[in-house]
């Protein structure tokens, strides 16, 4: 079956990545675009999982100033290279991290960041809501267990649902991004200033 350079504009302009590897996936799915979507997810994914060993210390810090002035964000992201760094789609990246930052109020980047006394304490408050609520002593730390993990999605920038696309978490985008940029990228840290606070 022969594909036409539309076909691979289309599929292009869906994913990012680059014509060859859309004529490539396009052909191995007899033109189906939706299956060849699938493809170059896959192996992007599994590209992004190779790169994430590399070291990142070029990069930029990008700023954000949330309509109104009521809201501002400062972040650092890392690449390999100035080159990426400089390019339109690492500045796009950055950008949409910083928005979502904004939007979604994160408290730390990974688990690891959050500070474990802040844990902590949630950890205290889910043990004796559960007991009020008369759950069985034996399965208690599990509820506990289970709401620390959600206080963990919904408080990790990592892991919250990414604003743009809520059927993924943030770390899926970042895995998207490095896979269509090439390199390795990392979230350093950020700072987000809301008026008044």
């Amino acid at each position: 079956m022969s594909i036409s350079a539309k076909q691979v504009k289309e599929l292009k302009d869906k994913t990012g990545i680059g014509l060859m590897e859309c004529k490539k996936a396009l052909k191995e799915t007899d033109g189906d675009l939706k299956e060849a979507v699938d493809i170059l997810r896959k192996r992007g994914l599994a590209k992004a999982e190779k790169k994430a060993g590399r070291d990142v210390k070029e990069g930029r810090i990008h700023s954000y100033i949330h309509p109104g002035g009521k809201i501002g964000v400062l972040v650092e992201i890392n690449c390999e290279t100035d080159f990426v760094a400089k390019t339109d789609d690492f500045k796009e990246f950055c950008k949409n991290i910083a928005m979502h930052i904004a939007a979604s109020d994160p408290l730390a980047v990974d688990r690891e960041s959050i500070d474990q006394d802040t844990v902590e304490k949630e950890k205290e408050i889910f043990e004796e809501q559960a007991k009020e609520e008369n759950k069985p002593e034996h399965i208690i730390p599990r509820i506990v267990e289970g709401k620390v993990n959600k206080f963990y999605e919904e408080n990790c920038l990592l892991e919250q649902e990414y604003v743009k696309n809520p059927d993924i978490a943030v770390k899926e985008y970042v895995k998207q991004t490095i896979a269509r940029i090439g390199e390795n990228m990392d979230v350093a840290r950020f700072t987000r200033y809301k008026l008044g606070e």
